[in-house]
């Protein structure tokens, strides 16, 4: 057999083992009662004030606040609409 034969048999092998697993169902489709899913706490609210907003002030009056990498904030308003941040 050479290795082009043995890489299609392989290949064979693995489609019907595919095919096979495709016709049955799935271990959680198989389960009687779905899991009650956990409560989830809401994440915590970002109140960044004057003094954790960066030198120029950050957030104070409502401003964005994002940092960029070199350590810039943003000075569009909270929540703005744009794609991009205008960093000072």
């Amino acid at each position: 057999m050479s290795k082009m034969d043995a890489v299609r048999a392989m290949r064979e092998a693995r489609y019907a083992e595919a095919q096979a697993r495709a016709g049955r169902p799935s271990p959680a489709a198989r389960r009687a009662q779905p899991a009650a899913a956990a409560p989830v706490a809401p994440p915590p609210v970002d109140e960044r004030d004057g003094a954790a907003g960066g030198a120029a002030g950050g957030a104070a009056g409502g401003l964005c606040g994002h940092r960029n990498i070199s350590g810039r904030t943003c000075t569009r308003e909270r929540g703005h609409a744009a794609k991009s941040h205008r960093y000072s």
